[in-house]
């Protein structure tokens, strides 16, 4: 794993496979990730997964995420555990379109592409 390994995995998911081009991350919903009394998590730590689980298909210590066009398909409940795919699709010099599908029982809740740059340096540099 070449990036993001700071990141909270308890927040955005414990990866389970990576391949080249190809990234798997497990989230295990958690209490504090909801919004409501019915269970509701925020879409936001959805999206993180996906996000996180796009970045390791890359897996490039320079990686960011210039744009994502996505879907929410179903609710998530605290509790429930979510598997994001992330899939390389395209790549054009440093530019990869990856396509993540997020499921919780093998239904899909969120899916999207996510266009990844791969910067000359960190973003922050």
């Amino acid at each position: 794993m070449k990036t993001h390994k700071a990141i909270d995995r308890e927040l955005c998911g414990e990866p389970v496979d990576l391949k080249e081009g190809f990234s798997r991350v497990m989230l295990k919903t958690l209490d504090r990730m909801k919004v409501d009394e019915t269970g509701l998590v925020h879409g936001g730590f959805i999206f993180g997964l996906a996000d996180y689980a796009a970045m390791l298909a890359v897996n490039h210590p320079n990686v960011v995420l210039g744009s994502a066009d996505v879907k929410f398909l179903k609710p998530v409940k605290a509790g429930e555990i979510a598997f994001a795919e992330a899939r390389a699709e395209s790549s054009k010099s440093k530019k990869t379109v990856v396509n993540v599908v997020v499921t919780v029982e093998n239904a899909e809740v969120f899916k999207g592409l996510f266009t990844c740059f791969v910067l000359d340096q960190h973003v922050l540099k």
